[in-house]
């Protein structure tokens, strides 16, 4: 039962097609390092495939027929996509959904203080992460800035060659024996997670020298002034997320693989959005979801547990059938979906963590995870025998590498999808995705092989499953 290395099975043509996606991918995860950066960018791309804004057709009174394209994005931080296909939309979807949302740390509402002539933000840590991995990287920062008067600013601060970066500090090893002494968790806590941002006090203004007691930060907060049209009280409704800087680049000698922020679960998110946008003309409607909140267990506005997709399902019906909600019900209950989330690739260095036989490893393609969820199973969605047996129809039709895998040894620990949360609907859903090294890291691996088998394996589901 054991899958083949898809580096052997290669055409020369398909080797450079395999490159040329890893180009694409790469300048994607790039410009993408935040939810809002994701669906601005998936809004960009949509608008160049001839797609049309669903909140547009609907004040327009447009009537949508098929293989019309349409999107909506819910408070810019999350992103559905519809292609309608030439069947009844009652007759459900094939639904590509996706995390956009990745690991972090953001920046509190009262951040900024001083401390001995050095100048921080403080923050709090989004998702699971090993606090340790954040200190002495470089960093960037970020975000969004809304102000009282209505004006809203994006910001990137730490990723042109000339920009200055941002650093968590680390107690240096000749002081650190009590340190290295505490379990991984507590070696960096969450409150030691402050950032770093300037240590030259403010000069050239004698008045405000002498009156001013903490003249580093009230350099900080002229920098933002003069810089970002900011005052300190705007970080009270400002959303600033911290993150590796830098770009992503190709892994190893051979360049096989991708090093880079944020794969989980971007590399599934922006493979499913290439292979939607290169959809034409479906049997059944086709959809991708890109959403929020995965992380946190997606929840809150733009998480999958709001009900903004079933708003826009039933939306897109009233374009396209008499708008009668038992249809849109049978709709969801009639779909297909592939929850599109990354799975634990397969570490020799710790091998302990895993049970060989079903597990996902690097150029083996497009991982499939029967069930998610933590040791008896739990919080998990379990596909049913008769799904998993069309997709593998499908994928082996379209000659795509696919393999089945769970996260990790029974006991150990596990992990959950939006999957569990779409088949709510009662539709059809299996967990797929693409194998990550160090899943959760700053810097996170991925074959080139198997990005480009998800890829060939999303747009093999959207034409052919049914």
């Amino acid at each position: 039962m054991q899958r083949k290395n898809m580096w052997k099975e290669y055409t020369e043509d398909q080797q450079k097609e395999l490159e040329e996606l890893s180009v694409r991918y790469k300048e994607c995860l790039d410009i993408g390092k935040t939810e809002r950066e994701c669906v601005k960018l998936g809004k960009k791309m949509a608008d160049t495939w001839g797609y049309q804004n669903l909140e547009e057709c609907i004040s327009k009174g447009i009537t949508l027929k098929a293989g019309d394209k349409v999107y909506a994005d819910c408070m810019g931080k999350a992103f559905v996509m519809f292609q309608l296909g030439k069947k009844p939309l009652e007759e459900g979807m094939n639904i590509l959904g996706a995390h956009i949302d990745s690991p972090r740390i953001d920046v509190k509402q009262n951040p900024l203080y001083e401390d001995s002539d050095m100048a921080y933000l403080d923050t709090h840590y989004y998702g699971g992460i090993k606090k340790y991995q954040w200190v002495t990287i470089p960093l960037a920062i970020h975000g969004t800035i809304a102000k009282k008067d209505g004006t809203v600013r994006d910001i990137i601060i730490g990723e042109k060659e000339d920009d200055p970066v941002l650093v968590i500090s680390d107690l240096l090893i000749h002081l650190s024996q009590q340190q290295i002494e505490k379990k991984a968790g507590v070696v960096v806590e969450g409150e030691g997670l402050d950032i770093l941002v300037a240590t030259k006090p403010l000069t050239g203004d004698a008045e405000l020298e002498k009156e001013e007691k903490e003249l580093v930060k009230a350099a900080v907060v002229q920098f933002l002034k003069e810089n970002l049209d900011m005052e300190e009280e705007d970080f009270l409704s400002a959303e600033l997320e911290i993150v590796p800087a830098g770009k992503a680049r190709d892994c190893g000698l051979d360049r096989s693989m991708v090093i880079g922020y944020g794969q989980d679960d971007r590399v599934c998110a922006f493979t499913s959005l290439f292979a939607m946008l290169e959809t034409d003309n479906p049997e059944r409607t086709s959809c991708c979801i890109l959403v929020d909140k995965e992380e946190i267990g997606s929840v809150g506005a733009t998480g999958m547990h709001s009900r903004f997709f079933e708003d826009y399902v039933a939306e897109l019906m009233a374009l396209t059938e008499d708008g009668n909600p038992l249809k849109v019900r049978r709709a969801l209950r009639n779909s297909y979906m592939l929850s599109s989330d990354v799975s634990a690739a397969f570490d020799p260095l710790y091998a302990d963590a895993f049970e060989k036989k079903n597990t996902a490893y690097f150029g083996r393609g497009l991982v499939f995870n029967k069930f998610t969820g933590s040791r008896g199973k739990n919080n998990s969605n379990d596909a049913n025998a008769e799904y998993i047996a069309k997709v593998r129809q499908v994928l082996d039709n379209n000659e795509v590498g696919f393999q089945t895998a769970e996260m990790g040894r029974v006991d150990l620990g596990g992990g959950g999808t939006i999957a569990y949360i779409m088949a709510n609907y009662g539709m059809e859903v299996i967990d797929s995705g693409v194998a990550v090294l160090s899943m959760h890291a700053p810097y996170e691996v991925t074959s080139k092989a198997d990005i480009y088998e998800a890829y060939r394996g999303y747009k093999a589901f959207l034409k052919d499953i049914k």
